[in-house]
């Protein structure tokens, strides 16, 4: 029994190692090369369609276009989906001069089926790159044409450096999932890019050759679409590129009640999508593929919050049984080992790229959100699950 015990404390906490391992790899090979110059804009690229999903963004979407046409080339389209709005959004973005296609399928709802409509409108003249942009984000100047220009001439999809920000009076809390949004989008995607390897595809700030999303699956209700067709996109042989010099912006949600949604949609995607993963690890090893393997073992890094739960759970339950029973300390090594690297990476990823975003004097705020994060998990575990694409709300608090 005693011997039982010993094997599965080894083979847990050796499971555990795997997504810690990746997740540190990424982080060094981040802090390794630091201040690399920018890409200069190219002089010339492809003509883009930029294709925005809006889903009732009244208050914002004639903003969000206006400035998007700054970014636009002889020959470049924009296109605002109205899906399923019940409020002026194709009025504002005709207003503010964009092409506009309404939506209504109130039986399929969530940004795929947005995205699938458009992509199924371009089909009528079908340009040379589809840059997709979210109706809350803003592209630093330049982003389209990197962003294109690399798309064309890499036949790949190609992945902005895409951030959120916490918004004036949207409280200190949020400055913790600021950080970690940081290391989720900014720092494991540029060590992946400098390890040679592509990365996942966060949503916004998305490139795309017209060849390979034309044909891509796009039609369903995923809470974290962009993932699952990175995912999609690097088993048919076209994996994405990070592209740093491309910086797309937007913040969080003023109101709590609409950063917890978000974050309960984002928290309950992702670990839908770990569990694919697992079930795809073995075909990638079988693959051979350097690309492939990289992207279905990124995607078994559970969110942080998790990760450190578990890491630190496990130590806790390694150590009581190992001195307990008189185990033998490997399984015991393994976890501590295990544990010691995730906070170091932890560390390293704040104190390279974190530092404005989370200040040394707000590092006590972790804690106690780590602990809301905490209380989240069981209530996915244990059937609490919305299963459905719900907006996030991005109203002003009063």
């Amino acid at each position: 029994m005693v011997g039982l015990v010993l094997l599965v404390l080894v083979i847990a906490n050796l499971a555990l190692l795997v997504p810690v391992v990746v997740f540190a790899v990424e982080v060094f090979a981040a802090a390794t090369r630091r201040g690399v110059p920018a890409a200069m804009v190219p002089d010339a690229r492809p003509s883009a369609a930029i294709l925005v999903p809006a889903h009732d963004e009244e208050d914002g979407i004639a903003e969000t276009v206006i400035a998007l046409r700054r970014q636009l080339r002889p020959g470049d389209r924009l296109l605002v989906v109205a899906d399923n709005c019940a409020d002026a959004t194709a009025a504002r973005a005709r207003e503010a001069d964009a092409e506009v296609v309404e939506r209504r399928d109130a039986s399929a709802r969530g940004k795929g089926y947005a995205l699938d409509f458009g992509i199924r409108h371009f089909g009528k003249a079908p340009p040379q790159v589809v840059v997709i942009v979210d109706a809350d984000c803003r592209l630093d100047p330049g982003s389209v044409d990197r962003l294109a220009a690399r798309a064309s001439a890499t036949g790949r999809p190609v992945q902005g450096l895409n951030l959120m920000s916490v918004p004036q009076g949207g409280g200190l809390n949020l400055q913790v999932a600021e950080l970690a949004f940081l290391i989720k989008n900014h720092v494991r995607p540029a060590g992946l890019h400098r390890l040679g390897l592509p990365c996942h595809l966060t949503g916004t700030g998305m490139a795309f050759p017209w060849a390979i999303i034309r044909d891509a699956d796009l039609a369903h209700a995923s809470l974290v679409e962009d993932m699952k067709l990175g995912l999609d996109l690097a088993r048919r042989g076209t994996p994405a590129l990070f592209c740093e010099d491309a910086r797309i912006s937007s913040h969080f949600p003023y109101t709590q009640e609409g950063a917890s949604s978000q974050r309960r949609r984002w928290e309950e995607g992702h670990i839908g999508m770990i569990a694919s993963g697992i079930g795809q690890l073995p075909g990638a090893l079988r693959s051979g593929r350097a690309d492939v393997i990289a992207v279905a073992l990124d995607v078994l890094v559970p969110p942080l919050t998790l990760l450190l739960m578990l890491m630190t759970a496990a130590f806790a339950v390694t150590a009581i049984l190992t001195f307990a029973l008189s185990l033998g300390h490997l399984a015991f090594i393994v976890s501590a080992f295990g544990l010691a690297l995730f906070v170091i990476a932890a560390l390293v990823a704040w104190g390279a790229f974190g530092r404005d975003a989370l200040p040394p004097r707000a590092l006590l705020r972790v804690v106690p959100y780590v602990l809301r994060k905490l209380a989240l998990y069981p209530k996915l575990a244990f059937g609490s699950r919305s299963g459905t694409w719900v907006r996030t709300d991005r109203k002003r608090g009063e």
